[in-house]
């Protein structure tokens, strides 16, 4: 792995670029990881995962904790690793435990051997050693030490303990580590400014190939967000990547990249799809084709819909054949590139959403995910010109104006 800045917006905000040995051409960052289940993408089938803008998704986000309910780790390891079993030769892995969705960390049940995680097969708790049996196995492009994440609420000593066992165990993860793989590590400290800045100055004396920043979207407020963000990368050398997860919405994602963070890990985009709505904000001064909208059905957020609203829903000719014809025959976003507003309108997406086929969702990822990427395209963009604080005002200026002409409260944001 090698990665080098390129560009800087107020000395804080970056844009850089990323090579991973499997990535046939560089990764620009500030950058997305796709989540998936098992190394694949929820919804999107293999076959599609190519219509995805290239190479911007072409960095997937695997957790080893899916992998231990099923295969052993023998076996994965016999076949050559995920990039044989999924047959995604073309692909990079970053490989760490938590998902945000199925394996969030569990504070209370984690000791001193291990970090303790709920997952849909109940807890479990990762001890170093198996941790690391399992990144042999799997051969990720780059793999993050194990982490012992608190939330915002616990104490002051709570939070060092965090510290000092990450410290501990990323030791541990180091000695063990196998020949290849770019080895993240990571930093924590909960909601202490200086337990996270003295975790982030421990990591940097490590012989480490980047930073993974833990402890986020754990009850924390966006108020604190950018002090404790910048807490951490301040103390980081510039030359390494930082990887964190834990941020959501565009909003998080900006404080993210202000603090100097370069690749993300967002469970935004399977929120998005598992409620039926499609991301529709400008893109490349795209304007979207909402003017048979009115702002109930739009919602009180301008940049996204909801594909369930019964203005989209499809009105049925020929009742005994429940044949559907087209109320809304344009697809989500007018100009968009993704294979779903190529292919589908939104009063067919309506449509799968109300009979409840998984196509709705397989459709929607890809338009989702398609345009979310354009997001942080945009992001470089805008760092690159050196502009990135005013497109920050602009991006969420422009949805407060909207909730103030819908007569919302601020809070909303």
């Amino acid at each position: 792995m090698k990665f080098a800045v390129k560009a800087w917006s107020n000395r804080t905000a970056r844009a850089g670029v990323l090579h991973l040995g499997n990535v046939a051409a560089a990764i620009d960052t500030p950058s997305l990881l796709i989540s998936t289940r098992k190394g694949l993408p929820l919804f999107i089938p293999p076959d599609l995962l190519s219509s995805l803008p290239f190479p911007d998704s072409r960095l997937l986000h695997v957790s080893p904790i899916h992998f231990f309910q099923g295969l052993s780790i023998k076996t994965i390891s016999k076949i050559g690793g995920l990039h044989q079993l999924l047959g995604l030769h073309d692909y990079g892995f970053a490989a760490f435990p938590r998902d945000s969705i199925q394996c969030l960390p569990e504070a209370t049940s984690t000791n001193k051997t291990g970090a303790s995680f709920d997952n849909p097969c109940g807890r479990l708790l990762i001890k170093p050693a198996e941790y690391m049996e399992m990144i042999s196995s799997m051969k990720p492009e780059l793999w993050v030490t194990l982490a012992d994440e608190v939330p915002a609420w616990v104490s002051d000593k709570r939070n060092k303990t965090s510290v000092d066992r990450t410290i501990k165990w990323l030791d541990e993860c180091i000695a063990l580590s196998p020949a290849s793989g770019a080895v993240f590590g990571a930093i924590v400290g909960g909601s202490s400014l200086e337990e996270r800045r003295r975790c982030a100055l421990e990591v940097a004396m490590r012989n480490v190939s980047g930073y993974w920043i833990g402890g986020f979207g754990l009850a924390e407020s966006m108020d604190v967000r950018p002090a404790l963000l910048n807490a951490v990368t301040e103390p980081l050398p510039e030359e390494k990547p930082r990887l964190i997860c834990g941020l959501e919405l565009p909003e998080e994602i900006l404080q993210g990249v202000a603090a100097g963070v370069d690749l993300f890990e967002s469970t935004y985009i399977y929120h998005l799809t598992l409620e039926g709505f499609a991301l529709t904000f400008p893109l490349d001064r795209t304007q979207i084709n909402a003017s048979n909208l009115a702002p109930s059905d739009v919602g009180s957020d301008p940049r996204k819909i909801n594909l369930r609203a019964t203005v989209f829903r499809c009105v049925y000719e020929d009742t005994s054949l429940q044949r559907p014809s087209k109320k809304d025959a344009t697809p989500i976003v007018e100009g968009c590139t993704c294979y779903t507003c190529r292919n589908h309108t939104r009063a067919y997406i309506n449509h799968l959403l109300n009979v409840h086929e998984m196509l709705a969702q397989i459709l929607l990822e890809i338009h989702n995910t398609h345009h979310f990427l354009g997001f942080f395209r945009l992001i470089r963009e805008a760092i690159t010109a050196d502009r990135f604080e005013e497109f920050c005002k602009d991006f969420v200026g422009s949805r407060y104006d909207h909730l103030v002409e819908d007569g919302s409260e601020r809070a909303c944001l």
